[in-house]
Parts: C-alpha cells; structure tokens; sequence
C-alpha cells in the first residue's frame, strides 16, 4: 500500500533519496539535474525546506520513497505544483493522482485561488497526468529552456 507522507526539515534525507531516484530515472522531465544535486550536503537539502511555507511529500512503499511532489505558495493568491514524479513501479496505482490532490489540498487550505505548474515539452506522460486532474495549458509562456529556444508549457488549474 502506497502512503504519503508530508516532510518536515528532519526528513531531508528522505527527500534527497527521493529526488536523486527522480532526477536519476527521469532527468528528461525536469530542469534540474542529477549533477546540480548529486553531492549536495545537508545544508543544500535542508535548504529546500526553508522555502516559504512549502509543502513537501513523498509517496512510501514498503519504507521506500516511490514518488514525490512540492506546493509552493506565489504571490498573487496562487499556489505553484512542482518536482512532481512517480518511480516507474508505481506508476499506474494513482500516486500521482494522490501527490497532486495533496499538494491541492494544501494549496487550497493556504487560500489559494489557483494552481500553476510548468511541464517540459514532450513530456506527454505528464501532460495526461496533470490534465486528468483538472489543470489546463495556458497560453503564458514558461521558462526558456537551457537550448535558448524552447520553453516550458505552463498550466494551471481554478481552485475557487
């Protein structure tokens, strides 16, 4: 059975074991990379608890991280979803499901009016994720990618 579980600053060892499984099985879904993290110390993963009222979870099977999602709040009333991935094992059970109806969750306990996220293009797997759970592409343009050329594919999803 999957559970999730919301992390606080001690966790930091299980967030890195999650995000170094997510970045090592799927580096062609983040902007991020192994490398940036890889011999990060414990300042650098504590670091990401420190972000404004984040929301971070991981998704446990048998003890193991199998899955994971962050909210960050934005200004303007809006929430923001990201780092969000799934191990390839437990893909097809509703954890990604689960993680972003949690991240909802908090989004809308935090006031939210709104949540945005940004899907790297070609990434079709996520894309069917986010837009079962009600997100729809924007015509805002994301983030310009390290290629100067591309960019992100903004969504986003009316919380009210």
């Amino acid at each position: 059975m999957v559970r999730l579980r919301v992390l606080t600053e001690d966790d930091w060892p299980l967030w890195r074991d999650a995000r170094l499984a997510a970045l090592t099985e799927a580096p062609h879904a983040f902007k991020s990379r192994l490398s940036d993290w890889r011999n990060g110390g414990e300042e650098l993963w504590r670091a990401r608890f420190a972000l404004r009222a984040s929301c971070n979870i991981v998704a446990l099977l048998d003890g193991r991280p199998v899955g994971m999602a962050t909210g960050l709040p934005e200004d303007g009333g809006g929430c923001e979803l990201r780092s969000v991935w799934v191990s390839p094992g437990a893909r097809g059970r509703g954890v990604g499901d689960g993680l972003i109806e949690a991240v909802e969750t908090w989004a809308r306990r935090s006031g939210a009016v709104m949540l945005k996220l940004a899907v790297l293009p070609g990434n079709e797997a996520a894309l069917a994720l986010y837009k079962r759970n009600g997100f729809a592409v924007t015509t805002e343009s994301g983030e310009v990618l390290p290629d100067g050329v591309t960019r992100e594919r903004v969504m986003r999803k009316e919380l009210r």
